[in-house]
């Protein structure tokens, strides 16, 4: 029964049925001598075996990697690990802190270690233990990192690990593939993550934000349609902002007489020039002005007895010709045109 006491004095060791099964005294990690012990192993899942266990491990051609079925006869409790090496002394083996608390084992209890076969793992479920886990920035790329310390997985393990000197709990709550020993390998291996809530976590409740509606909804009919009533134009004070740049730069001032200087009165809309030239409109950030309202002009009426415009084309005038014209163009009743006059001889013919 006790023949993993290093010895073989009790006829220990499986070796017709090529099995490695034996019964050790465990201790935490903590507890190991200080020319070999390694603190960092605490935070992993890998145990330490003594020499004795690599000869008989040799000896039945156990493949690498070497993997270790843990049980607590007396609690009825099971969980796997790796080997890490086989330095411990004969008859004891060193584990790390958390799989003891899994195993509900004390310092010198005893503990069955037989060897297994567990398929590669596909997928992982994993709980942190408390919400201070959601402090990592990367939890995916710590955890990838911390699972080299590790060989296998089991259902309801709560591992612990070190990152930036902080100690986190993670309970297994499903691994994939599912089999009877609730295991898995994660050596050489792909494995899919899915993050469980922290315990004690609770979700923030969603809060719409309040919008203050007015009390009395708002009348169109107050509402003028004219470029007067322009309420982007009232929101960033147009008027004023004309009336400044039409007077031009003015700074504050005081009276000789000590008498105030009296504030010019804000002006409307309504006060402004038609005619007055666009003033340059500063807005501050975030704040955008769209113009006034576009009124469009009124049709005329056409009055019916006014003359119809020439419908001959869109261009009618009168043209002159280059060639001179022999005609008089002066056609007065006081002087006629000059094929009215008949020609006749002159009275008075001189003959020198």
């Amino acid at each position: 029964m006790f023949s993993g006491f290093g010895s073989n004095i009790f006829g220990g060791g499986s070796y017709g049925n090529n099995k490695f099964e034996e019964f050790f005294r465990c201790y935490p990690i903590a507890m190991m001598p200080d020319l070999i012990r390694k603190d960092d192993a605490n935070y992993g899942g890998k145990i330490f075996l003594p020499p004795s266990a690599l000869n008989k491990l040799t000896m039945l051609h156990i493949r690498y990697p070497m993997l270790f079925e843990l049980r607590n006869e007396s609690a009825g409790v099971t969980t796997h690990s790796g080997v890490l090496e086989f330095v411990a002394e004969e008859g004891r083996c060193y584990i790390p802190q958390w799989m003891m608390a899994t195993l509900k084992l004390n310092p010198g209890s005893l503990i069955k270690i037989s060897n297994c076969d567990l398929q590669l793992g596909k997928f992982v479920k994993i709980e942190p233990q408390s919400v201070d886990f959601l402090d990592i920035s990367d939890p995916r790329a710590v955890l990838e990192n911390v699972l080299r310390k590790f060989s296998t997985l089991t259902v309801n393990d709560i591992i612990e690990i070190n990152y930036n000197d902080s100690i986190y709990g993670i309970k297994v709550l499903e691994v994939k593939p599912d089999t009877d020993s609730q295991g898995i390998c994660v050596v050489e291996t792909d494995l899919e993550t899915d993050f469980a809530p922290p315990v004690g976590y609770v979700e923030p409740e969603y809060k719409p934000k309040a919008v203050n509606k007015p009390s009395t909804p708002l009348d169109p009919a107050s509402v003028s349609r004219g470029a007067g009533a322009a309420t982007m134009a009232k929101s960033i004070n147009y008027a004023n902002i004309v009336a400044e740049a039409s007077n031009g730069f003015k700074t504050g001032g005081q009276k000789l007489s000590g008498k105030a200087i009296e504030e010019p009165k804000s002006l409307n809309v309504e006060d402004l020039d038609p005619n007055a030239p666009p003033a340059p409109l500063h807005l501050p950030d975030n704040q955008l002005f769209f113009g006034f309202p576009v009124v469009l002009p009124k049709e005329e009426v056409v009055n019916s007895t006014q003359e119809e415009p020439n419908k001959g084309g869109a261009f009618s005038g009168a043209g002159q010709s280059l060639r001179q014209s022999k005609k008089r163009k002066d056609k007065s009743t006081t002087f006629p045109p000059l094929k009215n006059h008949s020609r006749s001889p002159p009275e008075i013919i001189e003959i020198d």
